[in-house]
């Protein structure tokens, strides 16, 4: 089983599948886990990947041409 893993925060997802069970199947061979920054795929100096939210609000999201590129 292959296991892609699009995140802002990589560092996150590195402890939990290096030292469970994730770890013991991925030793054998039963799963492939990559873990992969989308600031790889972002834009300009900053590597922007968000955007502010469409009809205003709090927060940002996630450009979708951004994930598009990474996927």
């Amino acid at each position: 089983m292959k296991i892609d893993i699009l995140t802002l925060f990589p560092e996150m997802f590195k402890c939990p599948f290096d030292t469970s069970m994730l770890k013991k199947a991925q030793d054998v061979g039963l799963v492939e886990i990559k873990i992969h920054d989308l600031r790889n795929w972002g834009e300009g100096t900053r590597r922007t990947v968000d955007d502010r939210t469409y009809g205003g609000g709090k927060g940002m999201i996630i450009r979708v041409d951004i994930v598009d590129n990474a996927s």
